[in-house]
């Protein structure tokens, strides 16, 4: 039923308000709307100023300056940009390296895929940030990357600078391939069982820790002026959950039940690191104080449960109670479609727990920024912080809203009357390509019945030439034919 809602909501005309161009396009003025801050409450007509990709102020009574580029909001909502702490677009294959139980030197971001169309289309939800991640096939899986859908910009461009990268953990069902049977002559993969999941990453802690030492060790005689030395053996694999000790690289768990959760902040704490985030953590309310008191953070779905074993015990009260007990709380998608529609996700917990409004979108805007350590620049309208800003022509928890605009770094990267525009004349161009290539095949279609019905007029084979009969005065040249004749018969 709310996807029913949601996309009849999609197709409703409305009207756009006008963009008024200027000299300088890179201070953007948008005006006359309801400025969702975040931090700091709502301005009712309420204008920001953007200038060089930054917020460069907010308030209801300022003035747009001369040169700006002017955006007329008026009846409408603007929003921080929507950040999504569980992603897996853009990625150019499969986002699973199944084979070793530890795979850490797998590297998202060295698959980041620029022409994903579902970047576009998480735009026109609303979306400016997403952590890509890679699967949960591995106890200890690949590297993430925090990304900007910067649409039509290169692959290099996407990454968010500045923030700190992170590495996908999972536990539970998928690591230990309950629901991927090992093929019959295989060798299953170690681990088999929960615990088995629980040894595999502290295994590769203490490996970590050792090798961490010999670098140390290394560095340290190397800084006394030592000669002569052998540095230890470059491990990739190992390199990365160093960072993870050195608190340079956060840790995100994929994980649902309450038990596994617990062991896995024992094993952070037995090594001295934390985890940033749980991801799905759909038992987290039953430890939510466990959690907050291990500093981790909880990105959860909004009312997803009971499509698998591990997922039974999940309710749509999940978010609230973790964020009432004082665990810094998402929303998040983990699926292209439903990035879409986050901020309807956010909705859904003022009706399962009665989260204010402005606690609503704090779980898909400031919560999930301070999850990925962005928060200094995203999850807020605030002086100073990058110009992601998202236009809904509703309020944001509104069934009803459906976005505008979408804004990177003070840059329009959505416009849905742009967008309805260019249907037209896409459909045109499409078309033009279909009948052109129609038309092509209708000719290399003619051309192979031509050539078919010239190569049947012609004759199969050369027409035979006759011997010429021997005439009176070659009796010699017979002879010698019959004397060749029965020598080649006789080596047969």
């Amino acid at each position: 039923m709310k996807r029913a809602i949601f996309f009849a909501a999609l197709i409703v005309t409305a009207v756009a308000p006008p963009v008024t161009r200027a000299q300088n396009p890179t201070t953007i003025f948008i005006q006359n709307a309801t400025v969702l801050t975040v931090t700091h409450g709502n301005i009712e007509h309420g204008s920001i100023l953007i200038r060089d990709g930054k917020i460069g102020a907010v308030g209801a009574d300022l003035k747009a300056p001369e040169g700006a580029t002017i955006i007329d909001a008026t009846g409408e909502f603007v929003m921080p940009g929507i950040i999504d702490c569980h992603s897996h677009i853009a990625v150019d294959g499969s986002v699973n390296e199944a084979g070793p139980a530890v795979s850490s030197m797998a590297n998202i971001a060295d698959v980041l895929n620029p022409d994903d169309i579902n970047i576009y289309r998480d735009l026109a939800g609303g979306v400016t940030t997403a952590n890509i991640l890679h699967g949960s096939a591995n106890p200890v899986g690949g590297q993430t990357v925090v990304i900007k859908l910067r649409w039509g910009k290169p692959a290099a461009d996407l990454p968010f600078q500045g923030a700190l990268p992170g590495i996908k953990f999972a536990l539970g069902e998928n690591p230990k391939h309950s629901n991927f049977p090992t093929p019959p002559g295989i060798t299953p993969r170690y681990p088999g069982t929960r615990l088995g999941v629980e040894e595999v990453i502290r295994q590769a802690f203490i490996e970590a820790r050792e090798y961490k030492k010999q670098w140390d060790d290394y560095n340290q005689h190397k800084s006394a002026g030592e000669q002569n030395l052998i540095p230890p053996r470059r491990d990739v694999r190992l390199d990365p959950l160093v960072e993870v000790l050195e608190g340079k690289r956060y840790v995100h768990a994929h994980c649902y039940r309450a038990d596994e959760i617990l062991m896995l902040i024992r094993v952070a704490s037995e090594f001295g690191f934390k985890v940033r985030t749980f991801q799905h953590v759909l038992e987290g309310y039953k430890i939510a104080d466990e959690i907050a008191a291990s500093g981790a953070g909880g990105s959860t779905f909004s009312d997803w449960w009971a499509y698998k074993m591990e997922a039974f015990d999940a309710i749509p009260y999940n978010a609230a109670l973790m964020t009432e007990r004082g665990v810094i709380t998402s929303v998040n998608s983990d699926d292209a479609q439903e990035a879409r529609q986050l901020n309807q996700e956010a909705a859904k917990s003022m009706k399962f727990g009665g989260l204010s409004a402005n606690d609503a979108l704090k779980l898909i805007t400031l919560n999930p920024a301070i999850q990925l350590g962005i928060d200094a620049r995203a999850g807020s309208i605030d002086v100073g912080k990058d110009a992601d800003l998202a236009i809904y022509n509703h309020d944001p928890l509104s069934v009803y809203a459906v976005v505008q605009k979408t804004l990177i770094d003070g840059q329009v990267y959505f416009d849905r009357q742009r967008d309805i525009a260019q249907r037209t004349t896409l459909a045109v161009e499409k078309q033009a390509l279909l009948d052109k290539e129609k038309k092509a095949a209708e000719a290399q279609k003619a051309e192979e019945k031509k050539r078919d019905e010239n190569s049947e007029k012609k004759p199969d084979k050369k027409p035979s030439q006759k011997r010429k009969p021997p005439q009176n005065g070659d009796s010699n040249v017979s002879a010698n034919a019959t004397v060749a004749t029965a020598t080649a018969g006789g080596t047969r």
